[in-house]
């Protein structure tokens, strides 16, 4: 764990630290359970080692609406994923979302009525919204036709749709229900799609006709039908018609897929007609705690998705803490997340309707129709929480954009960035460019719990590369020595030691836990570990003494995070393991460099770093480029980060939300097939990797 005394770049305010939910809490829980903290670090430690108290407080400040037997919040078991939470306990997701309790109990019948729930944009202008009540309306219209369908508690419904109002009413349909929701974005291939839904067998299917991105129109409804016709227990399709004037289908490349005889299962239902014969009012099926709600999917790079069941209960109450507290998400506030359906941060992201906030969506290209959409998005709507992936933000330095100068951003008050590390120089550039005044919150977490692991919080400084703090809860730290309960000094593997509530409550189709336990807990004994190689960093107020030379935590009050990258993306030439969001920072300081993307190859018995660079227009990776890249690593970092080849290639493989691929293009140069390319965005692009004549050669 590094100590530092770095001078923060952003600071808040006493305003806004004393107007913040995580102020109303404390003073909830002096009121409540006579409990005083310091500082966010004693908060944070009071809440690991009371979980139960902690969760359960949850539950009481926000008024959760349910059945809850607080009495009963934890019961641990000897095995890490078999501990439960809340068993005696039922609520229902949709009611929480479409009722929140700081809406509810306003006495403003007009403002009840005519609150915004939901703003929607796509690239190609259209923008449409809703108030609470016309959700409600609407949930209430295709609960109903799914109830006449036969849909019920356990059933799976999927979603194969473009980030707008029809994913959100179409999942709150199915979770009042009790049914489990499940999404992937338009733009996965069929084969993609099969690998997902094929796996979890929905009874119905919502999907669009088309989508647009980057100018162009998009018509999916030979892969809709060919999708339709090949899940075996799929009783019925609904399309929303997306695109107004459907283009022309591209070739049908899909029925040579079918292995079965192709049965018309295509005949569709249109989204604006889909409604009970009979109408019948909103009603919320009560089910327990653990019971499931969503079903997410793993990236499916290395081999199959594998199918992740979150519970109802587990994800609301974690959603809540990290938009509330965390995230200081209140009644008045917009909050954007540039996403996907396919997206954990699309789940995350509705969530905020909890809080009675307004979703701004957008779908299409954040680059379309012009460079600075989403900022243009952010002053027209009045966005106060913005937020997107670290590789954006990284694009927008890169095109230099100054969003500052051409656009209001006075509403703005709190910047969210995760998908992967965000850079040193990306805090510089949002802070010179886009608003000073403004809490960055560099936020990691991932689809295995829907939620995050270190977070931001609107009451803390917030550091140059690091993420502000660990989410209360969460027992988190960072270890090396497999069988070790304790956290090391300096990097190692990210891992929580307790159980925490939005845990999975297992893999689809996986009854004896066999792929759940190998996915998180072979590395450590009883211990989740995420995957994420990282470091913890101490901060301090006042001046740190020492005792026969060692650094006392007595004036610690903010321990924060970095994140070197992937554990398995991790390389390690002659046994010194570098992350390696180290590389990319340093070498995407350069103008000439777009991105980069660097891999281990196995050579004469050791690793050596290979480092493939996407180059700015017009420029040419020759000699001086060469050593310019070479000589800012070795400065910024060690002679061991140096990578031993460096080549160019025209692009770089990601998945469909964004991340580079660093196990795929290392299995690609040591020749081992990638499987699933479906997942990848740009699956061609691997076929840039292979057989490279300078990798067969010192």
């Amino acid at each position: 764990m590094t100590v530092e005394s770095a001078v923060p770049i952003w600071t808040p305010s006493q305003a806004r630290i004393d107007g913040s939910n995580i102020n109303h809490y404390l003073q909830f829980l002096r009121d409540e359970y006579s409990l005083t903290f310091a500082h966010y670090q004693q908060l944070h430690q009071w809440s690991i080692n009371n979980t139960a108290i902690f969760w359960g407080s949850l539950v009481t400040f926000f008024k959760f609406k349910g059945n809850f037997n607080l009495d009963r919040i934890f019961v641990y078991d000897d095995c890490f994923y078999r501990c439960q939470w809340f068993p005696d306990s039922t609520l229902n997701f949709a009611e929480n979302l479409l009722f929140p309790n700081n809406i509810s109990a306003c006495k403003n019948e007009k403002y009840n009525e005519d609150k915004l729930a939901i703003i929607s944009h796509g690239e190609d202008g259209r923008r449409t919204q809703l108030s609470y009540k016309q959700l409600r309306n609407e949930v209430t219209r295709i609960a109903a036709a799914m109830r006449e369908l036969g849909i019920v508690k356990g059933d799976r419904v999927a979603g194969l749709l473009p980030n707008s109002s029809e994913a959100i009413i179409a999942m709150l349909a199915t979770t009042s229900i009790g049914a489990i929701w499940s999404s992937c974005s338009p733009d996965f291939g069929f084969q993609g799609v099969m690998d997902r839904f094929n796996q979890i067998q929905p009874k119905l299917l919502f999907a669009c006709n088309g989508y647009c991105y980057a100018g162009k129109q998009i018509n999916i409804m030979d892969k809709v039908s060919a999708i339709a016709n090949a899940l075996p227990e799929l009783n019925e399709l609904v399309i929303v018609s997306y695109l107004k004037t459907t283009p022309a289908p591209t070739q049908n490349a899909y029925s040579n897929k079918l292995d079965a005889p192709i049965r018309d299962k295509s005949a569709q239902c249109d989204w604006r007609y889909f409604s009970a014969v009979i109408p019948r009012s909103l009603t919320f099926e009560p089910v327990s705690f653990s019971d499931p709600l969503y079903i997410l999917y793993s990236s499916g790079t290395t081999g199959m998705p594998k199918c992740i069941v979150h519970s109802v209960g587990g994800t609301l109450l974690q959603h809540v803490k990290e938009l509330a507290l965390h995230t200081d998400v209140k009644v008045d506030d917009r909050i954007f997340y540039y996403t996907t359906c396919g997206w954990m941060m699309w789940n995350w992201l509705v969530s905020s309707l909890s809080q009675g906030a307004t979703l701004v969506l957008f779908d299409g290209s954040p680059f379309y129709p012009h460079q600075q959409i989403l900022f243009e998005l952010a002053d027209t709507e009045k966005v106060s929480i913005f937020g997107a992936s670290a590789k954006y933000y990284s694009a927008c330095d890169k095109a230099l954009l100054r969003p500052a100068q051409d656009y209001n951003l006075s509403h703005l008050k709190t910047l969210l960035s995760t998908g992967s590390p965000l850079s040193h120089e990306s805090f510089d550039y949002i802070y010179q460019y886009i608003k000073q005044d403004i809490c960055v919150s560099s936020i990691s977490g991932g689809t295995d719990i829907i939620s995050c692991f270190t977070l931001g919080m609107p009451t803390l400084p917030v550091y140059r590369g690091e993420l502000q703090c660990l989410g209360l809860g969460m027992d988190v730290t960072f270890m090396h020595n497999e069988g070790s309960k304790h956290s090391i000094e300096g990097k190692g593997e990210l891992v929580c030691r307790q159980p925490f509530p939005s845990m999975p409550t297992g893999f689809w189709q996986d009854p004896y836990d066999l792929k759940y336990h190998n996915a998180y807990f072979t590395r450590f004994d009883n211990i989740w570990a995420q995957g994420d190689y990282g470091e913890l960093v101490k901060h301090h107020i006042g001046t740190l003494h020492t005792e026969n030379d060692i650094p006392q935590d007595i004036h610690i009050n903010q321990v924060g995070v970095i994140i070197h990258g992937r554990s398995d993306a991790v390389l390690n030439p002659g046994g010194v393991r570098i992350g390696t969001a180290e590389i990319y920072r340093q070498v995407e300081k350069l103008a000439a460099i777009q991105e980069s993307i660097a891999i281990g190859q196995q050579w004469h018995d050791d690793v050596r770093v290979i480092l493939f660079v996407r180059l700015s227009e017009n420029i040419e990776l020759d000699t001086r480029l060469t050593m310019q890249i070479k000589n800012i690593i070795r400065t910024n970092t060690t002679p061991r980060h140096v990578p031993a080849k460096i080549i160019a290639v025209a692009d770089i493989p990601k998945t469909i939300s964004g991340k580079i691929v660093e196990l795929a293009v290392r299995n690609v140069i040591h020749g081992i097939a990638v499987t699933n390319k479906d997942a990848l965005a740009n699956p061609e692009a691997l076929s840039l990797f292979a057989d490279l004549p300078e990798l067969q050669h010192e």
